[in-house]
């Protein structure tokens, strides 16, 4: 009796004063977070070393002195967290840049990612004398592409659409296939044999791209026939929509991940209302994800624990940059037309980001033997060649000629729908690059049914005559009706790349291959 009483006392509970330092540690650790983006973008490194360096930092052997070896807890809130994050990528995607890579995609998400599991395997084994088991896993966990990290460094070289088409889709298809082969390679007993693997593989992608597909479409039609009460309703319906397809996804025994990204992406292209408020929501949760992420799977490493495993790290880098994904490319996309500086591109820029330190956790939480080892290898070879490939990507596009400096900026152009007035009000931005710069309102010529009402220049808004000429860093409001607002659209964009000539020179409005 007195040891359960002595217990009791030595009980702490959580009060308001606990709560109020984690609020603060948090806000803190966040604030930071924001702050590295913005050196990531000066410096061209990926967002994504900075915040594992921020969990490193807190924790073990850093000024925190955090000590954090949850490696469940981990796998779930990174599971949680790479939803939020393949949803927000769905909902950006633009349908018309991706559907001529869709099968091109497919391809290195399917046979590429055999490819790439077979060759880093034997490079583990035989290089590094990892035991089968454990060089499968790695060379499957590594197999695994980061849109997030490609992205971050590549977003301001302008690269022709089909690029970047097949690294968004390879990374929102890959993910599935990987999950899958990551699980049964770290699960108790024989490994399956690889027919069978190949067949658990497409039978559990076929039930995630249904329901993921169903979902999207059902939710998509519903938004759009049903009216919430408020619009900030609507950015909530579609993330619980495409977390739904997750979920759906993964209980009928399907990839969740790639039915949340398919359900994403038919939100994002079905013209939903109040669109700029739900992306820029689902922007904002996607960078609370992968600030959470990354700061919790650097808590988790041991840094004196790294030190042993980083030779075995960099040669298991060396063979998955310099053979395994070069090779992949090359096979996978042998049906497909592209030029070899394309491919070239292609090979250089599979950046491994959080997914591979996620899924290294999963044979942690399988007791796994030496799987602790598989963590840290994977920790060290997605930190060392995302500072090798991160900064060089941008360098590699220009020599390759796939960065045009001289390509036009595209138009930021964001809708708000006008319900009772059955039109939309369009906010355009001309960006420094735009050939919209030094064309009158008037030769823009938009459909009937659609003009300019104000334009905003340095801070000061007036309403534009015929004659006016628009310049760069300007902002339009312009009113659409319902039935022309697509092509208003379309004729906005074709002027930006195209300038006041486009249509009689046969400029379209989407941005043009190289």
């Amino acid at each position: 009796m007195r040891s359960q009483v002595r217990a009791r006392r030595k009980e702490r509970p959580l009060t308001v004063h606990h709560l109020n330092q984690l609020l603060l540690v948090c806000s803190l650790v966040l604030l930071v977070a924001v702050a590295a983006v913005r050196i990531s973008s000066r410096s061209g490194l990926p967002s994504l070393l900075l915040y594992l360096g921020i969990g490193v930092a807190i924790g073990q052997d850093g000024i925190g002195n955090v000590t954090f070896n949850n490696a469940e807890l981990t796998q779930v809130i990174g599971y949680a967290a790479l939803v939020v994050i393949l949803a927000e990528g769905g909902l950006g995607t633009k349908w018309k840049e991706v559907k001529p890579a869709l099968p091109a995609a497919a391809a290195l998400s399917t046979l590429g990612v055999a490819v790439s599991v077979g060759v880093t395997a034997a490079g583990a084994h035989y290089l590094v004398g990892l035991e089968w088991r454990q060089a499968l896993i790695i060379g499957a966990v590594v197999s695994s592409t980061d849109a997030a990290a490609v992205f971050s460094v590549l977003r301001k070289v302008p690269l022709p659409s089909r690029v970047t088409g097949v690294l968004e889709a390879e990374s929102g298809f890959n993910d599935a296939p990987v999950v899958i082969l990551v699980v049964a390679f770290s699960t108790a007993g024989p490994v399956d044999a690889w027919y069978l693997l190949i067949g658990k593989i497409a039978l559990e992608l076929a039930i995630g791209a249904a329901i993921g597909l169903a979902v999207g479409w059902l939710g998509a039609y519903g938004l759009r026939h049903v009216a919430l009460p408020a619009s900030g309703l609507y950015p909530i319906a579609v993330m619980a929509i495409a977390v739904t397809a997750y979920a759906a996804g993964a209980m009928a025994h399907g990839s969740g991940f790639l039915a949340v990204y398919l359900a994403s992406m038919v939100l994002g292209n079905a013209k939903l209302p109040h669109w700029p408020a739900t992306r820029g929501f689902a922007e904002g949760l996607g960078w609370i994800a992968q600030i959470g992420m990354f700061v919790l799977l650097g808590l988790l490493v041991t840094p004196h624990d790294l030190l042993d495993d980083t030779w075995p790290a960099i040669i298991i880098g060396l063979v998955l940059t310099m053979v395994a994904r070069p090779l992949e490319v090359v096979l996978s996309l042998l049906p497909f037309r592209m030029p070899w500086q394309e491919k070239a591109l292609l090979s250089w820029a599979g950046l491994r980001g959080a997914v591979p330190i996620i899924l290294a956790t999963i044979p942690m939480v399988g007791g796994v033997e030496d799987s602790q080892r598989i963590f840290n290898i994977v920790f060290v070879l997605v930190v060392v060649y995302t500072l090798i490939q991160g900064p060089t990507l941008p360098w590699l596009a220009r020599k390759l000629r796939l960065g045009d400096s001289s390509e036009a900026a595209d138009l930021g152009i964001e809708s708000a729908p006008l319900e009772r007035l059955r039109g939309h009000l369009l906010s355009v931005g001309i960006p420094k690059g735009s050939r919209m710069h030094g064309v009158e309102v008037g030769e823009l010529r938009l459909p009937q049914g659609a003009a300019v009402t104000l334009v905003v220049r340095d801070g000061e808004s007036f309403v534009p005559l015929p004659a006016t000429v628009l310049r760069r860093g300007d902002e339009l409001l312009v009113v659409a009706t319902d039935p022309v607002r697509d092509a208003a659209e379309k004729r906005l964009r074709a002027v930006g790349h195209g300038g006041k000539l486009a249509g009689w020179l046969g400029t379209a409005g989407e941005k043009h291959q190289s």
